[in-house]
Parts: C-alpha cells; structure tokens; sequence
C-alpha cells in the first residue's frame, strides 16, 4: 500500500486560461484529484509506481474538461424546465411517482438539456466568435476542441433516447421527434424572429414528457403546462435578447426586439408572462388543484412582475438578475408550492 500522507495534488498556477476559475470549478477538481489521489493510495499501488505516475496532470485536465463542458451548457440552468417537468409528473401521478419513473425522467432531462445546449454552442460557433459578448466562452477561445463537444452531444443524445426507452414505448417513440425539435432551435434566428418560441416549445417539451412518462397517454392537463412554459420562456427570452440587438442587426441574426424595437418587445414579453399565469390559472382549474398551487401561482405570477421591472429598453444593468436569478426561483417555488399543496390535500 503506497505511504505518506494522503494530500490532494498541489494546484499551481494554470498558464493560458484567459477566464478565471468560478468557486465550483475549482471545487469540482479539488474534489475530483482529491478522490483519485485517496484511490491510488489507499490501493496496493506501489509508491514508487505512484510517484511515477502522473495522477495530479490526468485527473486535473480531465476535472478541467468536466467544469468546461458543464459551463457549456450552463448545466445549473436546468432548473429552469425540470421543475416544471416535476410538477407535471406529480399531478399525472395524483402523488410522488414510483421510484423507478422519476429516475428515469431526470435523466431524460439531463440528457436532453445537455445535448441541446451542447449542439447550440457547436451550431452558434462562428457567431459566438463575432459577438463580444460571447467571444470569450471555451469553444470560441479553442479551449475545448468541437470534436469533444460533438461526442458529448451525441452521449448526451444516447442517454436521452435510453432514459425514453426505459420509461415506455410512446416515449421512446417520440423520443427522436423531440431532439430534432430542440436541435433544430439552434438555426431560427437565422430565418425568423419567432425564434423565442421555438426555444420556449423546447423547454415546453419538459412537462407533456414527464406526464408521458407517468400515464402513457395525452391530455390537455400537460398541454397546457407545455403552453405556459412556451410562454414564459419566450418572455424572458425576449428580456435575454435585449444584449444582442445591434449584434443580430449587423450580421443579420433575428429577434423580436431587433424586428419590432427594444420597447414594443418588452411589452410582447410582458403579456407573453400575463398569458403564462393565466394558463397556470387554468391548468389549476382543470387538474382539481388547491389553494397551495395557487398560492404558488401568485408568488410566481409576482417575481415575473418583479423581473419585468428590472428592465428598460435602455437600461440592461439587471439583465442577469432577471433572466437567472429570479426565473430559477420561479419555477422552483411554483413545483415545491404544488408539493405542498399535495401534501396537505391530495394524499
């Protein structure tokens, strides 16, 4: 058994990374070189082939390659549609679904986000690289070669198209239509301006798969959660897209508030989110919901109020704190109100 004392690799300083390390980053490799580092020597590994072996150079490009990919796709957006995919299987199932459902759907969550964002940043490359904003994210600064990035869409691919198989055949079959919908996002703004739609159906898909998966069959229920997300997607979406104005009219990109003006958007986006908590309404109406549902309709209805005052046409200062912050609260609160709202009347 190898001997010394069981220390994580040393973390010099990293030549040519033109962006700093974010906290979780760097947790992430500590933790990853800290757990190989503790196998090999906890192993009957000889120290001499130990010390030899270059552990702290393997495990910390392979740690780097994680953070970078995960950054890529903004993996801890998938907040945004996975709450909403909870909500729509608890209603299906009237309860917490079995175990065996529920794992399966947050993999074909995971995997389908993944792949999505990670063929977004491949098929958005050449404009990544002309828009100050983004020039600086790792595929655009060659930090990560396209080639990886394509092999983690296609693993990511695989993983949801298996999570659909394993839930049953309707979701399995419809499993291709859904990534070629939510690939196909990535190339709209280059031929209309819609295109906020198009990415709020992608995230829509979220709830009618989930229920899917729990009955096996349609119904108007999750349709019209679909139809709420479509929309306050859009909506903040058209918020996001603010930034990229005179980027999208110079190279020819397509948006709302480049075809109809920074503030008419705005107002789009506006009734886009009063549309959203009216279908909520409904859909509270038709699935024989409570008063903890609404209760968590009202707080969502008020942070969407909140995130629109955040923005003008002419002051985008906030824009983070509105599209991030808030629209993750906002679909988590809404689900963990609907639990509570089972917990005290459905059971």
């Amino acid at each position: 058994m190898a001997s010394g004392n069981l220390t994580p690799c040393p973390f010099p300083a990293r030549e040519g990374e033109s962006a700093p390390l974010t906290a979780s980053g760097r947790g992430l490799e500590r933790g990853l070189e800290w757990l190989a580092t503790a196998f090999l020597r906890t192993t009957s590994v000889p120290a001499r082939v130990f010390e030899t072996f270059s552990v702290c150079g393997t495990v910390r490009q392979l740690a780097k390659k994680v953070r970078i990919i995960l950054e890529i796709i903004k993996f801890e957006h998938t907040v945004f549609a996975l709450p909403f995919a909870l909500l729509s299987a608890l209603v299906a199932a009237r309860g917490i679904p079995e175990g065996r459902t529920l794992g399966w759907i947050l993999v074909a969550m995971v995997g389908a986000r993944s792949a999505a964002m990670a063929f977004n940043r491949i098929a958005d490359l050449h404009y990544d690289a002309l828009n100050p904003r983004t020039a600086n994210r790792a595929l655009p600064r060659g930090v990560l070669p396209v080639g990886q990035v394509t092999m983690f869409t296609v693993a990511s691919s695989a993983v949801f198209v298996s999570a659909a198989w394993q839930l049953n055949p309707l979701c399995f079959a419809l499993s291709p239509v859904a990534l070629v919908w939510i690939f196909a996002y990535s190339y709209t703004k280059r031929f209309t301006s819609l295109s906020h739609l198009w990415l709020g159906l992608s995230l829509g898909i979220a709830p009618v798969g989930a229920w899917l998966a729990v009955r096996g069959q349609f119904d108007l229920v999750p349709v019209l959660l679909s139809l709420a997300v479509m929309l306050w997607t859009a909506g903040f979406d058209i918020i996001y897209s603010l930034q990229d104005v005179e980027f999208d009219r110079r190279v020819g990109l397509r948006s709302l508030p480049q075809t109809l003006g920074e503030a008419r958007a705005l107002w789009l986006s506006r009734l886009m989110h009063m549309g959203m908590v009216g279908i909520l309404l409904a859909v509270g109406q038709m699935a024989q919901l409570s008063w903890g549902y609404y209760a968590g309709v009202a707080v969502a209805g008020t942070l969407i109020a909140y995130e629109q005052s955040l923005v003008k046409p002419h002051d985008l200062s906030r824009v983070n704190l509105a599209f991030f912050t808030l629209n993750g609260w906002v679909s988590v609160l809404l689900f963990l109100f609907t639990l509570m709202d089972w917990w005290a009347f459905w059971r």
